[in-house]
């Protein structure tokens, strides 16, 4: 697992393997969006043009 996955995982109380209980709907959803916002945050730096970073916005259902 990549590095930041891990922090990521970490920082939403994600205890992948290390435990056995279940993961809830919560977290989970909580880990998706903070991958995903970090995704649009480097997509809006590295892109001129705001066009995928409003694509990956309105993708996800995602507000600013």
């Amino acid at each position: 697992m990549n590095e930041r996955i891990k922090q990521i995982a970490d920082e939403c109380g994600l205890y992948i393997a290390y435990d056995n209980r279940e993961v809830t709907n919560k977290e989970l959803s909580f880990f998706a969006e903070t991958i995903v916002r970090e995704c649009i945050d480097v997509v809006s730096k590295k892109c001129a043009s705001p066009t995928a970073y409003q694509a990956l916005m309105e993708h996800w259902s995602i507000e600013e």
